[in-house]
């Protein structure tokens, strides 16, 4: 190929990539890795206040944050934009994709608490027991956070698990994240089939 024809060529690839990438910014400005995963929403100083108002869904499963007030968990990052999810399995999903923002704070909620729904408090003020057969959103091995040692011990005695901070809890559920999407997709699939045998 003759060395002007390559010029060419190199100059069409570059105005085409350019006109891409200028339409891709001014008709879709979130679109794009990482900004596509970005939280949609705005910033928000006090996220707790009407939590479930502001964050009614889990942006990453579509889950009902009220529905699973006993998994759900909230981040605000160092921008003050939060993300509200269901689970500390999509909890991580969150801190994944948004690598570049340094959490500010990280809310679990009391699965100890007899009041509904369960509060919120900072993980670090949480015991975390992992691996109990009880139920849990988005995993397979469940996950839940105590304010009470010794209500964590409590359900530990009856129900087994281990017990460990947030990040043991954090670092188990990157370690579970492929059995539970693959669960989770089976789950899903077998939800689509019922509902395309359901009578119209």
């Amino acid at each position: 190929m003759k060395r002007r024809d390559l010029l060419k060529i190199s100059l069409l690839g570059g105005l085409s990539a350019a006109s891409t990438a200028s339409y891709a910014a001014a008709h879709c400005p979130d679109d794009g890795t990482p900004n596509q995963f970005t939280p949609k929403t705005t910033a928000d100083s006090k996220p707790l206040e009407g939590e479930f108002d502001k964050y009614p869904k889990c942006p990453y499963c579509g889950m009902d944050r009220k529905e699973h007030h006993r998994a759900r968990m909230l981040v605000q990052y160092s921008d003050d934009v939060a993300d509200g999810v269901c689970s500390i399995h999509c909890l991580s999903l969150s801190l994944g994709l948004n690598i570049d923002r340094e959490p500010k704070t990280i809310w679990g909620p009391d699965y100890g608490s007899t009041v509904e729904p369960r509060p919120l408090l900072p993980v670090e003020q949480l015991v975390y027991l992992i691996g109990a057969d009880l139920k849990h959103a988005m995993t397979r091995r469940s996950k839940h956070a105590f304010a009470s040692v010794t209500t964590a011990q409590t359900f530990q005695a009856k129900h087994g698990g281990t017990l460990g901070n947030f990040n043991d809890a954090l670092r188990e559920s990157y370690l579970d994240m492929a059995a539970d999407v693959g669960m989770i997709r089976k789950m899903r699939e077998e939800r689509r089939k019922r509902a395309a045998q359901k009578p119209a």
